[in-house]
């Protein structure tokens, strides 16, 4: 295959195993405090003390200081949503609605510096992974930057009034989520490219389909969650994605590496474009003001999950019948 090596039928079956553990996972920990506090506190304590140090070592692929500020990262995310989504008056002060996006810009701004670093080390292998780096690191650290600036409409955020409390991000929409998710697979196969079929491709679907499918407006809380679970698996497990029978290799072929990174790329610098007519044709305030109030799948949110108020729904009903009009 253009992207990856030859993929058996054991990887196929494992990679929806994995997708379908990610998500009921992420269905099971959204759908409980108790829940949510064993696995993202219990669990990581174990594995810190017990596990990691023998398994992701140095040396080994998931032995470098990202996977370990990438799951620590992640982590906090999930604790940190987890206090705005069950004590509110975390989610009625407008400055701790900071925190979703800080967290989220911190993440991408880790993966961002490890694709510039790749980009000056020279083909082979390093910290335990196959790289082959080129202009295409630079490419999508340049597209992961434009992933941070178009982070809007965090003010916006709420909490769902009903028992799964999920944290909604009205103004989050497909457009970014689909850069985002471009950008983020791009990375995966440029620095640790033989764990793009899961890390890549599985994980990412992982809480694209929750957020298309299952509970729309909550893409970040299932990103944080998915991403967490999977970093504790693969740091306790490295050779799954290495060694074992269920493994997929890259290609590690220039032109594929090159595609993935101008997609990535070409789908950033469309919305900065885009998000940018916005503001000026409109003159919105982005660090003030949601962008989309009057997009269709916007209040489609704000109808369908309870907690945002009529009057939110209703400020979007007239610029919404305007555009259908």
């Amino acid at each position: 295959m253009f992207l990856f090596g030859d993929i058996g039928w054991q990887a196929a079956v494992m990679f929806f195993v994995v997708l379908g553990a990610l998500i009921g996972l992420n269905e099971l920990s959204r759908r409980s405090k108790l829940w949510g506090l064993g696995l993202f506190v219990a669990v990581p304590l174990v594995l810190t003390v017990f596990v990691w140090p023998h398994t992701a070592g140095e040396g080994s692929s998931t032995g470098t200081w990202f996977h370990w500020v990438k799951v620590y990262s992640a982590l906090a995310g999930c604790l940190g949503f987890m206090a705005i989504r069950y004590y509110p008056r975390l989610a009625a002060n407008r400055w701790v609605l900071l925190f979703p996006p800080l967290i989220l810009a911190i993440n991408i701004a880790e993966a961002v510096t490890r694709d510039f670093e790749v980009a000056g080390l020279t083909e082979g292998i390093h910290d335990g992974a196959y790289m082959v780096p080129g202009i295409w690191n630079t490419m999508n650290g340049v597209a992961g930057i434009l992933n941070i600036v178009t982070i809007c409409g965090w003010m916006g955020i709420y909490i769902s009034r009903d028992k799964t409390k999920d944290m909604i991000w009205p103004d989050m929409l497909w457009f970014w989520i689909i850069a985002y998710d471009l950008w983020n697979f791009a990375y995966v196969y440029n620095c640790v490219g033989d764990h793009a079929f899961y890390a890549g491709a599985a994980l990412l679907l992982s809480c694209t389909i929750p957020a298309f499918f299952l509970r729309k407006g909550a893409w970040l809380q299932h990103r944080a969650h998915t991403l967490a679970f999977w970093m504790m698996f693969t740091m306790a497990f490295p050779a799954f994605v290495s060694t074992s029978q269920f493994s997929v290799d890259a290609s590690h072929d220039p032109t594929a590496l090159f595609v993935v990174s101008a997609l990535s790329l070409a789908a950033n610098v469309a919305v900065v474009i885009y998000q940018a007519r916005r503001i000026i044709s409109r003159r919105l305030n982005p660090l003030t003001q949601e962008l989309y109030t009057d997009h269709a799948k916007f209040r489609e949110v704000v109808e369908s999950i309870p907690g945002r108020g009529d009057d939110a729904v209703e400020a979007a009903a007239p610029a919404v019948a305007g555009a259908r009009g």
